[in-house]
């Protein structure tokens, strides 16, 4: 058993989410739900081969184009999604964002349209205008507490011969959804008829509740599509730096790593993210049910609290991830003012929902990819700075 009740005191680490919660709330001294990584500690098995690989003085070049992590890879996707990899599909990348930006440079032309189901990730939208694409929503539908896609709107956008791209999250960031085989099929179809390519985001793809099973986009369509991912999120490394792309399109490899190597200069890989990476994909997948069970525990008792503590606060029930959507529609109070009272009042950092577009004005995103006990706490100071507000 992992214990995942474990408070790691991350501070002093330059860690972005505890040591830089001031450059994004104006206050150091909050209790941080903000970044996507956890405070879990990452699985043994990591760790060991980390403290293993530096007992070797020496970190040169490092190659990833090996059977090594390509056979952790494939054992991966096999053994958790039942899907079989073609090793010749594997291509290394120092960030799912940087695997983006060099498809959409690849895949499309500035000026011409990428189109995306919003409330999503903020980062998107940087990397598409950065270069100088142009965003095209395709909002989800929220009725009842539930996302759903669009999908006379996701034609019609699709249908525009500007728009070359579909930008898939898969599980989606931040609504939590796990798109069906319905939806993807659905999707699929529609990029096929109108010919457009899909970049599909799976980073969040082993983190799902109980019952729940991510599928692949690759599982529907090969040639007119790529998967980029990596395991930093879920085994909770990105500072390792490494990530990687399923790109079944020969020429579409040839092009990327092209880009890659002789444009931008990054074949050589992290030579830790390399080994963590494959540690976790060949022996991780026993502390990855343990995960998912914590954190489906998380998530009930977040939902358990706003139910009996702040009913004008709803949960967006998830399918996936360890970031929850929080609905504050309810409340009469602005977003501007929910964060003064958090951040002056609660003293805790949680994202509002602007940032992602789409209805995502009235929301917020908590990461509950962390001890209960700071779940716990968060929630009494959520709890603390909305009582205040409406005083």
């Amino acid at each position: 058993m992992i214990n995942f009740d474990e408070v790691i005191n991350r501070k002093g680490t330059y860690c972005t989410q505890w040591d830089y919660v001031q450059d994004r709330f104006g206050k150091a001294d909050l209790l941080p739900f903000t970044i996507s990584d956890t405070d879990f500690a990452v699985p043994p098995s990591v760790n060991e081969a980390i403290q293993k690989r530096i007992q070797h003085p020496i970190y040169g070049y490092t190659r990833w184009n090996h059977s090594d992590f390509k056979q952790a890879t494939q054992h991966w996707f096999q053994k958790r999604f039942g899907l079989k990899v073609d090793g010749e599909w594997i291509v290394y990348s120092p960030s799912v964002i940087y695997s983006i930006s060099q498809l959409l440079q690849i895949k499309s032309k500035p000026g011409e349209g990428v189109v995306m189901q919003t409330p999503a990730y903020d980062a998107f939208f940087k990397t598409i205008h950065a270069n100088q694409r142009k965003l095209v929503e395709n909002p989800l539908r929220y009725q009842n507490g539930q996302y759903t896609i669009d999908f006379a709107d996701l034609e019609e956008k699709l249908a525009d011969p500007n728009n070359q791209i579909m930008l898939l999250c898969s599980p989606h960031n931040p609504t939590g959804r796990v798109w069906t085989t319905t939806e993807l099929q659905k999707m699929v179809q529609l990029c096929e008829k109108y010919h457009v390519f899909i970049i599909a985001d799976e980073i969040h793809m082993d983190v799902v509740r109980k019952n729940v099973h991510h599928q692949n986009i690759l599982k529907y369509v090969e040639q007119n599509a790529a998967l980029l991912t990596s395991g930093t999120k879920t085994f909770n490394f990105p500072g390792l730096i490494f990530s990687y792309l399923l790109i079944p399109d020969p020429e579409l490899r040839t092009q990327f790593n092209y880009a890659l190597k002789n444009k931008d200069g990054l074949s050589s890989c992290s030579i830790l993210g390399m080994e963590a990476t494959m540690a976790a994909y060949k022996n991780g997948s026993a502390w990855v049910d343990e995960l998912n069970e914590y954190v489906e525990a998380n998530v009930e008792l977040v939902r358990t609290y706003l139910k009996q503590h702040l009913s004008q606060v709803k949960l967006v029930e998830s399918e996936a991830t360890y970031l929850l959507w929080l609905d504050v529609t309810d409340l009469p109070l602005s977003m501007e003012t929910i964060q003064k009272y958090c951040v002056e009042v609660g003293k805790v950092a949680i994202m509002g929902g602007g940032i992602y577009g789409g209805n995502g004005k009235q929301f917020l995103r908590l990461n509950v990819g962390c001890p209960k006990t700071k779940v716990q706490d968060g929630l009494e100071r959520l709890q603390q700075s909305i009582t205040a507000a409406l005083q």
